[in-house]
Formats: C-alpha cells, sequence, structure tokens
C-alpha cells in the first residue's frame, strides 16, 4: 500500500466555499484507507478568492498534501489537467470537479474496482447501475442524456457516461491519451475517453451520485453545446 500514491488534480474557478470542505472530505477518504495522496489545485485567478484559501488549506495540511499550481487567467479545463498532470507524483490520478457534484465516497469503490483487474481507467457514471443525477432541472437532465446518446450512437465508445468527469487513471495512462487529446473545453472528458479505448486501454465504471453545484453557479451555456456537438463529430472523423 505504501508504494500507491493517488493525486488529485482540482481545477479550480471561483470554489471559495467548496474548497475546505471538499479538501477535508479527500484527506479523511485517503487516511482513513491508509493511502498515500496529494491534491494539486490549479486555480485559475479566481476572483473570489479561491487561491487565499487553498493557500490556508496548504498551512493546515502540508505542502506535501496540497500543491498549488495557479495560471494567470481562465485557460480552459483541459489545460488545467495538462498542467497539474506535469505536477503530479502519484502512481494513479484522480480527476473530479470541485463544486461537490462528485462526492470523495465513491473513491475506495473506484479505487477497488481499479485494483479487481488492473484496470487502466475507472470512471464514475451517472447513466448505468445505481447512478443517477440530482439537483438539475428537466432541461438540464435531457441535455446531459441527450449529448450521451448522441456521442454514443455516433462514436460507439462502450462506456455509458462519455461526459462524466470523475475518473481514476494509471499515471502514465493518463499522460498518453492527453498526450493526443486536442479538445481544451466541454468535450474534453469525451475525447479523451473516445481515445482511450481507441489506443486499447480497459475501461471499468463504478455508478455515482452526481449532485449539482452546492455553491455558485453552472459554467456550461449554449456556446458548450455547440462546442461539444461539434467535437463529436470532429472525434468520428479523426479516430
Amino acid at each position: 500500500m505504501a508504494s500507491m500514491k493517488y493525486s488529485v488534480l482540482l481545477p479550480t474557478y471561483n470554489e471559495r466555499s467548496n474548497l475546505p470542505v471538499l479538501v477535508w472530505l479527500l484527506q479523511r477518504t485517503f487516511t482513513s484507507h491508509n493511502l498515500n495522496w496529494e491534491i494539486i489545485v490549479v486555480d485559475d485567478a479566481s476572483p473570489d478568492g479561491t487561491l487565499e484559501i487553498a493557500k490556508e488549506l496548504q498551512n493546515l495540511y502540508g505542502s506535501e498534501h496540497i500543491v498549488l499550481k495557479p495560471r494567470a487567467g481562465k485557460l480552459g479545463l483541459g489545460t488545467a489537467y495538462v498542467h497539474g498532470l506535469k505536477y503530479a507524483t502519484g502512481n494513479y490520478v484522480i480527476i473530479m470537479d470541485a463544486d461537490f457534484s462528485h462526492h470523495p465516497k465513491f473513491l475506495p469503490q473506484m479505487i477497488a474496482k481499479q485494483k479487481e483487474r488492473d484496470y487502466d481507467i475507472v470512471t464514475g457514471t451517472r447513466y448505468a447501475g445505481s447512478g443517477g443525477v440530482y439537483g438539475w432541472d428537466l432541461k438540464r437532465k435531457v441535455i446531459s442524456r441527450g449529448a450521451n446518446l448522441f456521442a454514443d450512437t455516433v462514436l460507439r465508445p462502450g462506456v455509458s457516461d462519455l461526459t462524466g468527469s470523475f475518473r481514476l487513471y494509471k499515471r502514465e495512462v493518463l499522460e498518453s491519451v492527453i498526450a493526443s487529446t486536442t479538445s481544451k473545453g466541454y468535450t474534453f472528458q469525451m475525447e479523451l475517453m473516445v481515445r482511450a479505448k481507441a489506443m486499447g486501454y480497459s475501461v471499468a465504471e463504478v455508478p455515482i451520485s452526481f449532485v449539482d453545484r452546492v455553491y455558485g453557479e453552472s459554467k456550461l451555456g449554449n456556446d458548450e453545446i455547440v462546442e461539444y456537438g461539434k467535437g463529436v463529430l470532429g472525434l468520428w472523423v479523426n479516430v
């Protein structure tokens, strides 16, 4: 167990209210399961003072557990993961949202699933088994389900939740896949999974409960929906 280390990549933008509780839940989950861990916070110059809160958390938990790698501005989710991955020291990398959409309580299940057959990737799914979505209105649910259905029909990746962003990767697998990924925004997660499957990596799923953000506003808009549609068609042509 001592040789295993889990690096959490946590892009943030205006997550001042969510970050302290999320970090506390993550450290409690890792320490209660005797796991070595670090959280790499990639803050994109949040105007609400998220970085200042992150610095306080670093003082509290130690720089070996809270690694701060801020950027000068809002540069996109995909590039945030690329940036954070450069500083990850774990054997495994976890990507998740900082807004409480993803609860750390599912991490032990994801870690156990990975060990069952040494899977390259374990992804949380809202659309299989006991997975579900809570706190969204009907329009948002229809958009999400429609996006996944559209991608599944066109790309046939064999994964039930292509747009999900709660995943566990072997570090070398994420490095390999991310190097060939060109998307920067909302389609980033989808492209990562489609390319991983095309490259022959093994993927397992764990049902999760997705809860709409506790504080702050959703960052999904019409531009992101259009980008997603273009991204699906682009992957169909190129992958």
